[in-house]
């Protein structure tokens, strides 16, 4: 039986990443990820992987990106400014198609903010902060046993649908220690990248499959293709065609909105008879689980949306909890940047309330009740 042991989110998901698989990290220590960095530099070596610090933020992404065309899955951990730095190559990465995860655990911006507080203010940067249009991938892990399963799952969206994914931890998360379980290895659902089925002569490395994504052949297996951050064509070579450039970016977006049913994870609590809603995730669900139990013990019919999967947006659940509660609360700890998405998607279904902090500090679960009962 595995023993239990008191872990740390950042290493948690150092150890979900090796357990995908991954045998790459590139990347520049930064508060509050660091920790992420510090134990791949050790487990990495143990089992047959490679760590380099590199000079700079950019350079951890460029060399994560050519360790995946190499073959290998690779990740780079940062916070906010450096996340702010990798976005022209996040970019890069996801018009090439190049498989890889970005740990960005949040701490309070804009610019160097205040390092090692607790905040949410990279929601949006997630979505948009590489120029563009294109579909994105975030997911945020709110426990210590998810940082290992969540940094697990964005290895296997990655791979299956050839995109960089973001996994967005915040520093509540990422240095939060709680009891954690190894589950057994064997037993893991490990997803690797399509491999061609054509021969060298007669592949074509960006024409998509019926699923919308390109087997992905790795340098040095015999399939020599050109790589670039420019709009091309299936062979990968740069076209300036209306039409290439139509279908290319459209693919983008369609290979992930085409299917939200297998990449959107949400938790649901209390939402039966629930008839106001709380939408929280990563650190601050932590307080909304307290909060929602206070709330019921207060006889008020109070439940909590947690959405996992920040993006591509849960719409279809958020359009149903719409039509059920009659206040939607989004609590986040940033100015507001989660509940403008959320209004978005209701419209006039349903009131939606916001309680945003941004002083360092979180939500607290008295500061939530306090909200559950005003809109009562």
């Amino acid at each position: 039986m595995a023993k239990a042991v008191l872990m740390q989110g950042n290493h948690a998901c150092a150890e979900g990443a090796i357990a995908a698989g991954a045998r790459f990290f590139a990347g520049y220590p930064i508060t509050p990820s660091t920790e992420v960095a510090e134990l791949l530099a050790k487990r990495l070596p143990q089992v047959g992987g490679t760590f380099i610090q590199m000079e700079d933020e950019i350079a951890g992404i460029a060399a994560v990106i050519g360790g995946s065309l190499a073959g290998t899955k690779s990740l780079t951990a940062t916070s906010g400014p450096g996340f702010s730095l990798k976005q022209e190559l996040i970019g890069y990465a996801s018009i090439a198609e190049v498989p890889c995860v970005i740990v960005n655990v949040q701490r309070t911006g804009p610019s160097t903010g205040q390092p090692t507080s607790p905040a949410q203010g990279d929601i949006m940067q997630a979505r948009w902060g590489s120029h563009g249009d294109r579909g994105v991938i975030a997911i945020s892990p709110a426990s210590v046993p998810e940082c290992f399963t969540l940094t697990i799952e964005a290895f296997n969206l990655a791979e299956k649908y050839r995109t960089p994914v973001i996994l967005l931890l915040d520093e509540i998360i990422g240095h939060m220690r709680e009891k954690f379980v190894m589950p057994d290895i064997n037993g893991l659902n490990i997803k690797n990248r399509k491999k061609p089925t054509l021969p060298p002569g007669k592949f074509q490395p960006f024409k998509p499959d019926e699923d919308g994504v390109p087997p992905m052949p790795a340098y040095g297996e015999g399939y020599r293709f050109h790589t670039t951050g420019l709009v091309h064509d299936y062979t990968g070579f740069p076209t300036g065609s209306n039409a290439v450039t139509h279908e290319m970016i459209d693919r983008l977006h369609t290979k992930i909105t085409g299917n939200i049913d297998d990449i959107v994870k949400y938790e649901e609590v209390e939402l039966n008879d629930a008839e106001i809603a709380v939408i929280a995730f990563g650190g601050t669900a932590r307080s909304a689980y307290a909060a929602i139990d206070a709330a019921r013990t207060q006889g008020v019919k109070a439940g909590l949306f947690r959405p996992i999967t920040i993006w591509p947006a849960p719409e279809k659940q958020l359009l149903q909890l719409a039509e059920k509660v009659k206040v939607i609360i989004v609590a986040e700890m940033n100015y507001g940047q989660y509940v403008n998405e959320v209004r978005q998607i209701v419209r006039s279904n349903t009131k939606v309330v916001s309680l945003a902090k941004w002083n360092n500090e979180p939500i607290t679960p008295s500061e939530m009740l306090e909200a559950i009962n005003a809109a009562r």
